[in-house]
């Protein structure tokens, strides 16, 4: 498996960062990091360190993926993005080494680096097989790796369950930030958002709560797509009848 046979190519139009519906705590953490990185160089001459390691748990479908495209954009910065579920290499070996050196091309241009799925290096750290060595020895990459990250280079990790990741990764991450599901009144909001985007005579959905916004965005897709379709069917069937009743 060759190095950018592993990145994963951004595609689908990525939305502004205040376009993102994000909780007023998220918002704020995120507003501070902004404006640090806005001012790195400043900061850097009194020797303060910048909050470039951020950390993105919680329910999956609420966002985390999107908000790490959206800061990319906002910064102006490229993101490379890396599924850690899929690129243990069958040589384990290999993995680290492939893992080190997208850090190296993170570094070298200066961009984001995603690391999507983090939690899965905290599941292969305690397996119990005759690769665990290995499996060890690719978490004390990633933490050395972590540790010797440039400034000018953000790393954001996304995970839904935070707590099977080992301690000493999650030392790492000054920044973390939480992503629960939404309430009701805030899944209203983004129904509002989803549905004016379309005709008055489709915007008739039926609303479902307790869901991520992932999950909401296709409920009402769904709904709004069985209304263009039953308004088609209709128009044909009116129009079938008419020109039954002329002939």
């Amino acid at each position: 498996m060759g190095l950018y046979d592993l990145i994963i190519n951004v595609k689908d139009e990525v939305l502004d960062l205040d376009k993102i519906h994000l909780s007023k705590t998220n918002r704020i953490e995120l507003k501070q990091l902004l404006k640090e990185f806005k001012h790195l160089n400043r900061l850097e001459e009194f020797n303060l360190p910048v909050d470039n390691k951020l950390l993105l748990f919680g329910h999956t479908g609420c966002g985390k993926t999107t908000t790490a495209k959206a800061i990319a954009k906002y910064l102006n910065k490229k993101i490379i993005i890396l599924n850690l579920g899929g690129i243990v290499d069958s040589r384990l070996g290999q993995t680290a080494k492939n893992v080190t050196e997208i850090f190296k091309k993170a570094s070298r241009e200066n961009s984001v680096l995603f690391l999507d799925e983090f939690d899965y290096i905290g599941k292969i750290r305690d397996y119990d097989n005759k690769d665990s060595g290995e499996m060890k020895r690719l978490v004390n990459t990633v933490i050395q790796l972590i540790d010797q990250l440039p400034s000018q280079t953000l790393l954001i990790a996304a995970t839904n369950n935070s707590k099977i990741i080992d301690t000493a990764l999650l030392r790492r991450f000054l920044l973390k930030l939480e992503f629960t599901k939404p309430s009701n009144n805030q899944l209203d909001v983004y129904y509002d958002t989803l549905i004016a985007q379309f005709p008055k005579e489709f915007e008739s959905i039926e609303r479902k709560y307790s869901l991520s916004y992932a999950e909401a965005k296709d409920v009402a897709f769904r709904a709004i797509k069985n209304n263009i379709i039953n308004s088609i069917e209709e128009s044909e069937l009116t129009k079938i009848e008419q020109d039954g009743s002329i002939n």
